[in-house]
C-alpha cells in the first residue's frame, strides 16, 4: 500500500494521487492477468493494445509482428518480464462458434500454439468470469488451428482445477536424423509435430541430467541443437507457410517420480526454458511414441517438467492428415492465477521498450 493509500483512509484527498493519475492518464497503460501452469508463466493481455486488424488469427499474428512488437518486448522483456517471459493476447474469435481467440507472445515473437497456454487461459476465463460456469467446452481460435478445452471443476465446485484440451493433429516428420551440432558431436533427433514442430534429442547421451541445477547447460545445447537443424533442412507445415519452422528442442530422459513415464525439457525461442512440459510438446511427443509402438492409440501416460510438475497426454483418435498418419492428443494439466497488473509505459523512460539479461 503506498502512501497516498493512508492519506486517503485518514478522510481526506491526497494532491500526490492527483497529480499521479494526471501524469499517467496520459501514458500508454496495459492491464493483465498473469497466471502459470505447472511452473510456465502466462501473461494475459486484457486491454490496452492498439486494434490488431486481420481476417484470420495468423493475419493479426503477422500484423503483430510488424507493427506491435515494441509492446511485445515491453511487456515480455526485463523490467517487466525476463528472458523466459509467456504471453498472449486476447482477441476476438475467428470462427462464428468460437468463444475468443488467441495470440501467444514470447521472448523472440508470436508462437503457433501453446499449450500450457490454453491451461491457463481457460483456468482465468472462468475464474474471472470472462466465461459463464455454463460453457462445457471451450473454442478457442489459435494460429495453428481450433483448440476445444474443457474445464476440471473441484469437488466443491468452487475453482477450475484442471483444463483438458484437444491438441491439433500431431505427427511424425522424421524418426532418427543425425546431424554434427558444434561443441556437442554427432546429435540423434526426431522431428514432430504438436501444434509448433520440435527436435526431440534423448539427453543422457549427451551427459545432460534434466535438472534444474543444469538449466544453463540445457539452454546452451538446446539453442546450438536448433540451429543446427534448421541450418541442416527446411521444415514445411502441409497448410500454411507462416507455421513452417523449427520451434525448439526439447530433451527427453526418465522420469523422477514412479507413476510417470518421463521427463521432458524444452528450449524454444531464444533460449527460453520451458517450466511446464510444454503442452505442444507432449503432443508431439505422443505421435513420437505412437509411431515407435510405445503409446496406443487411447492410452495415457503422464509426462514431467524439470521442476517435476506434469501434464498428462492420450494419444487419439488416429486420423489421416494430409496424407500423413496423425493422432489428435489429449492434454490436461493445471494452472493458478498470480495477479493482476497494470502496466505503464512512460515514453520518457529510455529503457520503456524492454532488454534482455542472460
Amino acid at each position: 500500500m503506498d502512501s497516498s493509500d493512508n492519506f486517503r483512509r485518514s478522510g481526506h484527498q491526497s494532491p500526490a494521487s492527483d497529480h499521479w493519475r494526471l501524469i499517467t492518464d496520459r501514458w500508454p497503460r496495459i492491464t493483465t492477468i498473469d497466471a502459470h501452469t505447472a511452473g510456465e508463466p502466462l501473461r494475459i493481455i486484457t486491454g490496452g493494445l492498439p486494434p490488431i486488424p486481420g481476417d484470420t488469427i495468423l493475419a493479426k499474428r503477422r500484423y503483430a509482428h510488424e507493427h506491435l512488437d515494441r509492446l511485445r518486448r515491453a511487456l515480455m522483456w526485463e523490467p517487466r518480464g525476463h528472458a523466459d517471459m509467456y504471453g498472449c493476447v486476447l482477441l476476438p474469435p475467428e470462427r462464428p462458434d468460437s468463444h475468443f481467440a488467441v495470440l501467444f507472445t514470447h521472448n523472440e515473437g508470436y508462437s503457433s500454439m501453446c499449450g500450457h497456454g490454453i491451461v491457463a487461459v481457460v483456468t482465468a476465463a472462468f475464474q474471472t468470469g470472462l466465461l459463464p460456469r455454463a460453457v462445457a467446452t471451450v473454442r478457442i481460435d489459435s494460429p495453428a488451428g481450433l483448440i476445444e478445452a474443457e474445464p476440471v471443476w473441484s469437488a466443491d465446485a468452487s475453482r477450475v482445477q484442471a483444463v483438458r484440451f484437444r491438441g491439433v493433429p500431431s505427427w511424425v516428420l522424421c524418426l532418427d536424423e543425425t546431424l554434427d551440432v558444434p561443441g556437442l558431436g554427432t546429435v540423434r533427433y526426431d522431428l514432430a509435430y504438436g501444434g509448433a514442430f520440435y527436435a526431440y534429442v534423448e539427453a543422457a547421451p549427451l551427459g545432460l541430467p534434466l535438472r534444474p541445477e543444469r538449466a544453463g547447460e540445457l539452454i546452451e545445447a538446446g539453442r546450438r541443437i536448433k540451429q543446427a537443424v534448421a541450418a541442416a533442412r527446411s521444415i514445411e507445415h502441409p497448410e500454411h507457410a507462416d507455421l513452417g519452422f523449427l520451434y525448439g528442442t526439447i530433451f527427453t530422459g526418465p522420469a523422477e517420480a514412479a507413476d510417470a513415464h518421463s521427463r521432458q525439457v524444452c528450449i524454444f525461442a531464444d533460449g527460453e526454458l520451458d517450466r511446464s512440459p510444454t503442452g505442444t510438446g507432449v503432443c508431439g511427443r505422443a505421435a513420437l511414441l505412437h509411431a515407435r509402438g510405445g503409446l496406443a492409440a487411447g492410452q495415457e501416460v503422464a509426462i514431467e517438467s524439470i521442476l517435476g510438475t506434469r501434464f498428462t497426454v492420450q494419444a487419439g483418435p488416429e486420423l489421416r492428415h494430409h496424407g500423413r498418419a496423425a493422432l489428435q492428443p489429449l492434454v490436461q494439466g493445471s494452472a493458478f492465477l498470480t495477479g493482476r497488473q497494470r502496466f505503464f509505459i512512460d515514453p520518457a523512460d529510455p529503457l520503456g521498450a524492454g532488454f534482455l539479461l542472460r
